[in-house]
């Protein structure tokens, strides 16, 4: 039963919580998000000054610089573009071209990016920075880049035909404007992008906040996300492919090639994903860590909005920050968690073979058809890695790595977070050595017998058969 004075102190709390609520909201208000003002510092919001200077304003501040403003952010497998001062503005220039490229040793192709680095140099700056970007194309066909998130005026967007001209081949265009914001953005052409963005020519745009909130990172890694048909024997990406890609990419790399981020133990860590050509959205995985997704590719998200994950989904055109503290030593994957995407050039058009007893089918066929003839896939896939058979010249289908123990029988969007207690440099220091009694091992049979577990024998798998290499 519901009493009067029940009542009235049950109202008594709600009204209490509501006003803790209201100040909360309040303390915590991001201006910028309101749907029903214009944001600040855009042209709607300070119609007091003259059109020019609220649609390109002039910086207040001087320009950011590394170690003083943030801390530089590391792009595995790549670098960031140089920058200098001329006038108060922080001066880039970018250069698109054809790019020998490496995805992995023995894989290699013809791609399109800027500066010889696929994808493009990563460009950093600072919030409140004027940037003076120069693009140069040395494509066979015209271009234009875009600044992907980024709040500028509408002439500086870069849509060919749009908000400006196509660059020509060997033209140079000149991109300036006002950075007004902070947070993980991309660049990426906007003229013929089918083709050339399915080629490589994109790159990060890094933009670190004037005046953080938090405490910043003492490692701060950024990553890339894209996909790419590579057909195997061929040299060129195919741009054409609209759903089956078979190469999938962290900066413009598939494992073992990417480069792992290594950080000491306690190290505060930022790690940026980013996926702007892509067709397919990515469920990024770390492994051993609980994280914070603190930033979109809109902004920061309010404390109280941050999510605790261990798995982040990054969709296509968008950037997801998430930032944890470096307290558990070990080399931890970080992956896309779609199956197929941590496999490289991995073919369909086969058909399933797993729990087929080939018999003598295998002899029959290289006696008389193929001399190197095997039926594969009979019991599972991961046997491939250590096969090491022949495969056509500039391929690295269903390829792993060794690892520390066995070989390691993923490749595509897979890389290492390596976490050291005691190291006092930041290079690659190897295998993680485990302390004793803490890896996984074959049961002994006495543990077995002391827990009272019991293992049923399972019947015979088949046989995979021999390989006989001809000659």
């Amino acid at each position: 039963m519901i009493t009067r004075r029940k009542f009235l102190t049950s109202a008594g709390a709600l009204a209490g919580s509501a006003a803790v609520l209201q100040k909360l909201g309040s303390a915590q208000e991001v201006k910028t998000r309101e749907p029903n003002k214009p944001r600040e510092t855009t042209a709607a919001a300070n119609r007091n000054k003259p059109l020019i200077e609220r649609v390109d304003p002039k910086p207040t501040l001087p320009p950011g610089e590394a170690g003083r403003d943030y801390t530089p952010v590391i792009t595995p497998n790549n670098i960031s573009l140089p920058w200098k001062v001329i006038d108060g503005a922080k001066v880039y220039h970018l250069v698109a071209e054809e790019v020998d490229h490496e995805f992995a040793p023995g894989m290699s192709a013809k791609c399109w990016g800027f500066n010889g680095h696929v994808h493009g140099p990563t460009i950093e700056a600072v919030e409140g920075d004027r940037v003076r970007i120069y693009v140069t194309n040395n494509l066979p066909e015209a271009t234009s880049v875009h600044w992907h998130g980024i709040l500028l005026p509408n002439g500086m967007d870069g849509v060919a035909g749009l908000t400006q001209k196509n660059i020509q081949p060997g033209e140079t265009f000149r991109y300036e404007f006002t950075l007004r914001q902070h947070g993980t953005h991309m660049y990426h052409s906007h003229s013929d992008e089918m083709t050339q963005m399915a080629l490589g020519t994109m790159g990060l745009f890094i933009i670190h906040p004037r005046r953080p909130k938090t405490e910043r990172p003492d490692r701060d890694f950024a990553f890339m996300l894209n996909e790419w048909r590579l057909d195997t024997g061929t040299s060129r990406p195919n741009p054409n492919e609209m759903t089956d890609f078979n190469v999938f990419t962290f900066n413009a790399k598939i494992f073992p090639a990417t480069e792992p981020m290594v950080a000491k133990l306690g190290d505060r860590v930022r790690i940026r994903i980013a996926s702007v050509a892509v067709m397919e959205h990515h469920p990024i995985h770390l492994h051993g860590y609980q994280f914070r997704v603190t930033e979109t590719d809109g902004g920061q998200i309010p404390e109280s909005a941050q999510q605790v994950e261990t798995t982040v989904l990054v969709g296509v055109g968008q950037s997801r920050t998430f930032d944890f503290v470096a307290d558990a030593p070990g080399d931890w994957p970080m992956h896309c968690h779609m199956t197929h995407h941590v496999m490289t050039q991995m073919g369909d058009k086969f058909p399933n073979t797993i729990g087929v007893q080939p018999g003598k089918l295998d002899e029959k066929i290289r006696a008389s058809l193929l001399p190197g003839y095997m039926t594969m896939g009979i019991n599972g896939m991961g046997e491939m890695a250590e096969m090491h058979m022949k495969v056509p010249r500039n391929s690295l289908p269903m390829v792993g790595a060794p690892g520390p123990f066995d070989v390691i029988d993923m490749s595509g969007l897979l890389t290492l977070l390596k976490v050291r207690e005691g190291i006092t440099s930041y290079e690659d220091p190897g295998w993680y050595k485990h302390p004793e009694g803490t890896v996984a091992s074959l049961a002994a049979a006495d543990d077995l017998r002391r827990d009272g577990i019991e293992v049923r024998a399972v019947p015979s798998a088949p046989q995979s058969p021999t390989h006989h290499h001809p000659g």
